[in-house]
């Protein structure tokens, strides 16, 4: 079992057709990373949301706030967001493949075979892949998604539009952690300033371009290089988008990072859980097809005698996650 635990997917690129029989899906090309077009909606959607927070952050909320507030909430903002970003785009970029597919050359140009469950139940058999034809560790898995071997596999990411394993599972945590406290900060400063609009209005308009504002219904945004006048119901409304925006990416993200903070800092029955299930079940299907064989003489086992022996590190379907 993967480290994520949301939903179900195959491992193995198979498909059904309309008659419920299972046929071999069309061929499927390799990704490099999370580059590889064509993009996830998820992940559009995360850069969107991303360049939103920033603007608006940096350039509406943060500015109303009255010194020395405002150069600290800049220079945590800024932080974070450059850590985020950094962490973000190695994730991305990082090719999370194991060893011996990155070593194979021309392998992403190669046109691999089409997997059949008919003629094989497994992509991978004797720490050996069908599909990409080399020799893998036994905690590789095939991902059916980016169609290559991941060593120590945890899942396929939309929102990175990649998968994450060994390579770049630090990264894939250090750019949910980010993300997470970024946002935590940004829900923080529009809600102070949400409440603070109706409670005196004129702790938000210390900066010296509203000395030459009259009213408290005109508001200045992109302070203090471009001052752009803004009415007050627009400002609300920008705020209580954005406040929207944060509480639900941060009930997705704490779920995120609580899963694998917890993950990490388990019990190791726990980690046996979700680590070891694979190989449990491995050997409970090599134990029934011995008893199979040994019980149906002159029985032929569809893989060959050698199959009957092995293990296998397909695994169960792949888990889904969020993230």
């Amino acid at each position: 079992m993967t480290r994520c635990h949301h939903g179900v997917r195959r491992i193995t690129p198979t498909a059904s057709s309309g008659n419920g029989n299972d046929e071999p899906a069309p061929h499927k090309p390799t990704r490099v990373n999370g580059w590889t077009c064509p993009p996830q909606v998820n992940q559009v959607s995360g850069w969107l949301v991303l360049s939103y927070l920033a603007v608006v952050s940096l350039g509406v909320f943060i500015p109303l706030l009255p010194p020395p507030w405002n150069y600290a909430l800049y220079a945590l903002t800024g932080v974070l967001f450059v850590v985020h970003m950094a962490t973000h785009i190695a994730a991305v970029t990082i090719d999370p493949a194991c060893d011996s597919v990155r070593a194979k050359e021309y392998y992403y140009s190669q046109t691999k075979p089409i997997f059949d469950r008919k003629k094989q139940a497994h992509v991978i058999l004797n720490q050996r892949c069908f599909l990409c034809d080399v020799k893998v560790g036994p905690k590789v898995k095939h991902c059916g998604i980016c169609n290559k071997c991941v060593d120590n596999f945890d899942h396929h990411c939309n929102w990175l539009n990649n998968c994450v394993g060994d390579r770049n599972y630090w990264y894939f945590f250090v750019t949910c952690l980010s993300a997470t406290a970024g946002v935590l900060v940004i829900l923080i400063v529009v809600f102070f300033i949400f409440i603070q609009h109706y409670l005196d209005p004129n702790r938000l308009r210390t900066a010296p371009q509203f000395d030459n504002v009259r009213g408290n219904d005109t508001w200045l945004m992109f302070l203090p290089l471009a001052p752009m006048k803004t009415s007050s119901t627009s400002l609300l409304a920008l705020a209580f988008l954005t406040i929207l925006i944060c509480f639900l990416s941060l009930l997705m993200l704490l779920h995120l990072v609580v899963f694998h903070i917890n993950l990490r800092g388990g019990s190791p029955k726990d980690t046996e859980n979700f680590t070891l299930e694979p190989d449990v079940d491995a050997q409970s299907v090599d134990r029934t097809s011995r008893k199979s064989a040994v019980g149906t003489p002159g029985s032929q086992n569809p893989l060959g005698s050698s199959s009957m022996m092995s293990s296998t590190q397909d695994g169960p379907p792949q888990q889904q996650h969020p993230a």
